[in-house]
């Protein structure tokens, strides 16, 4: 029974939400399957991935097939990594120790890109935030200096009409 490492779709329609299954390479896309193995969700920026390293790993060592798209999550995530140095320690060339100190080397260095993305992506938020802000702030300025204006002119007028009237007045005193 050939097996492969697979999306299986979850969701709404335009909200994908997809599984990371191990599944029989025959059964449908959102059919049955082996073990469930982590999720993924593009939907949050940066895309959430939840893995399960040590059952992928397990998956990949008894010779699951992953699709491509399964193949650069569990690469993003470290399985396929993983799986490689725990090839070099069946032959030989490292001890597991070696292996699990270089895989967690890996993952801290990951989690940091990964928490300065978020970062940037954070302080890009606040920055188009804070130009909205000014740009609202200098539109409220405007409007107020406009309505000034015109509430002068009104002033204006009225006086200008209460000095013609009482001009009037004075001319059919006289």
């Amino acid at each position: 029974m050939p097996v492969k490492l697979r999306l299986q779709r979850h969701g709404k329609k335009g909200k994908p939400f997809y599984w990371i299954v191990a599944a029989d390479a025959r059964s449908k896309r959102d059919g049955k399957y082996l073990e469930k193995v982590g999720t993924y969700n593009p939907n949050t920026n940066p895309a959430t991935i939840d893995l399960d390293v040590d059952g992928a790993v397990k998956w990949l060592q008894n010779g699951a097939q992953p699709t491509p798209t399964a193949k650069n999550l569990l690469s993003v995530k470290g399985a396929l990594l993983k799986n490689h140095l725990l090839g070099g320690v069946a032959k030989g060339a490292l001890t597991a120790e070696q292996a699990e100190e270089k895989f967690q080397a890996w993952v801290s260095e990951k989690e940091g890109a990964v928490i300065a993305e978020k970062d940037t992506l954070a302080k890009k938020a606040a920055d188009e935030k804070a130009k909205v802000i000014a740009a609202e702030k200098e539109i409220n300025a405007k409007r107020e200096a406009d309505a000034a204006a015109a509430k002068a002119e009104v002033e204006a007028a009225a006086k200008a009409e209460e000095a013609a009237a009482s001009e009037a007045a004075t001319n059919e005193e006289e």
